[in-house]
C-alpha cells in the first residue's frame, strides 16, 4: 500500500483559511442584515413587484380628500365597492386591519387610489380618497360622492313636472 504525504505550505495554508473565514463573515453579515430587516420589507417588495403594494396610497393618505356619509360602515362600505365595481374601476387590494380598498381607476388606467374607511357613528362613515395623482384621487372622489348622495337622494334625479 503507497502512503502519500502532502505537505501544504503554510503561506497558501493561511491564504486558503482566510479566504474561507472571509466567505464566511460576508455570509453572516448578509445573513443578519436580511433577518434585522424584517418580513415586511421582504413581503412589501414582493407585493411591489406583483403590482399590489398599497404603500403609494398609505403615504398619499396625508393629503386625502375627506368626507363623511350618513350610512353606518359595512353600508357604506358595500356600496362603494359596488359603485366602483359598476364604473370600471379594478379592486386590486382590500385590507380590512387597514379599513382600505385598494383599485385601479379602470382596468386601462392603473393609477393606483385608496379609500380609507372610519366608522364615525352608528350612522356615518368616512372615506379619505388618496392617491399620488391629485386628477385620480379627484375623480374617484367626486364620483364615490356624487354616487352615494344620489342613493342618499334619488329625488333629486327624478325630472321636475310642473
Amino acid at each position: 500500500m503507497l502512503k502519500f504525504k502532502c505537505q501544504i505550505p503554510k503561506q497558501k495554508m493561511f491564504c486558503c483559511l482566510l479566504f474561507g473565514l472571509c466567505h464566511l463573515f460576508i455570509i453572516c453579515v448578509l445573513s443578519f442584515v436580511i433577518l434585522m430587516s424584517g418580513c415586511a420589507m421582504i413581503k412589501e417588495g414582493a407585493k411591489g413587484f406583483a403590482g399590489v403594494s398599497t404603500k403609494v396610497i398609505e403615504q398619499s393618505r396625508k393629503d386625502a380628500i375627506t368626507k363623511t356619509f350618513n350610512y353606518d360602515y359595512n353600508t357604506c362600505y358595500n356600496k362603494v365597492k359596488r359603485i366602483l365595481k359598476e364604473r370600471g374601476s379594478y379592486i386590486y387590494a382590500e385590507d380590512l386591519k387597514k379599513q382600505l380598498l385598494a383599485i385601479y381607476v379602470s382596468e386601462q388606467d392603473t393609477t393606483p387610489v385608496g379609500l380609507f374607511f372610519k366608522k364615525i357613528d352608528a350612522n356615518n362613515t368616512q372615506i379619505e380618497v388618496s392617491s399620488p395623482s391629485t386628477y385620480a384621487k379627484e375623480f374617484i372622489a367626486t364620483r364615490v360622492s356624487s354616487a352615494l348622495e344620489k342613493l342618499l337622494n334619488p329625488e333629486e334625479d327624478k325630472p321636475q313636472t310642473e
